[in-house]
C-alpha cells in the first residue's frame, strides 16, 4: 500500500471515516421532528453512522509499511446536530420547550456522555480532551485558616531577600548546633 497524505488515497480521494458531510443525503431542513419517536430514530441513525465510520490513523509497521488503523469516533452534540440538520441552539431550545421530547433529549445527552467517558476510560479516546469536554477536570480549592479566603500581601524584593537570609542563617545555626530548634527573626 502506498503512503497516504492528508487522509487521502493515491487518487486523492478521502479515506473512510472522513465523510461527515455525507451524514444526510439532502441539504436544508426538509425533516421536522414532530414526535419523540422520529427524533430518537434520527439520533440512533447518527450513533450508527458514527460507529460505522471510524476515524483513521496512519500506523507504521515494523516493515516500514504505512497502514490505516481505525479509531473510535466520539459522539458529539455538534455532529449530532449536523446530522439532524438543526443548530445546537435548536437542540437546547427543544430541551427546555418541548416536554414531549425531553426524555429523548436527556437520553441522547446521556448516551453521548457515556460513550465519551467509557471510550476515554478504555483508552480509545484522548482522556485529557474528553475529561475537559465532560467537565471532569481535577480541581482543588485552597482556603486559608478556618476555610476563609487566603490572605495575600505584597512583599518587596528587599523583604524577600531578608526572609531568605534569616532562613539560611537559621539553617546554618542548626547545622552547627543541632540542639537549636527555635527560629528567631
Amino acid at each position: 500500500m502506498a503512503e497516504h497524505h492528508n487522509d487521502r488515497d493515491d487518487e486523492g480521494k478521502f479515506l473512510p471515516g472522513n465523510t461527515i458531510w455525507q451524514g444526510r443525503s439532502t441539504f436544508g431542513r426538509n425533516r421536522e421532528y414532530e414526535d419523540a419517536q422520529s427524533l430518537w430514530q434520527a439520533c440512533c441513525a447518527y450513533f450508527q453512522w458514527a460507529h460505522d465510520t471510524p476515524l483513521y490513523e496512519a500506523k507504521i509497521l515494523s516493515s516500514g509499511q504505512t497502514v490505516p488503523a481505525a479509531k473510535m469516533r466520539a459522539f458529539t452534540q455538534k455532529a449530532l446536530c449536523l446530522h439532524l440538520r438543526i443548530s445546537e441552539e435548536t437542540w437546547r431550545t427543544w430541551r427546555n420547550t418541548r416536554p414531549d421530547m425531553a426524555e429523548v433529549i436527556q437520553t441522547v445527552d446521556d448516551v453521548i456522555y457515556s460513550q465519551k467517558f467509557e471510550g476515554a476510560a478504555a483508552g480509545l479516546l484522548n482522556a485529557n480532551l474528553i475529561s475537559r469536554e465532560l467537565g471532569l477536570a481535577d480541581r482543588q480549592e485552597l482556603t486559608g485558616k478556618d476555610g476563609e479566603a487566603i490572605q495575600t500581601a505584597d512583599v518587596t524584593n528587599i523583604e524577600v531577600a531578608r526572609r531568605i537570609a534569616f532562613i539560611l542563617a537559621d539553617a546554618m545555626n542548626r547545622k552547627s548546633n543541632p540542639t537549636t530548634t527555635e527560629f528567631k527573626e
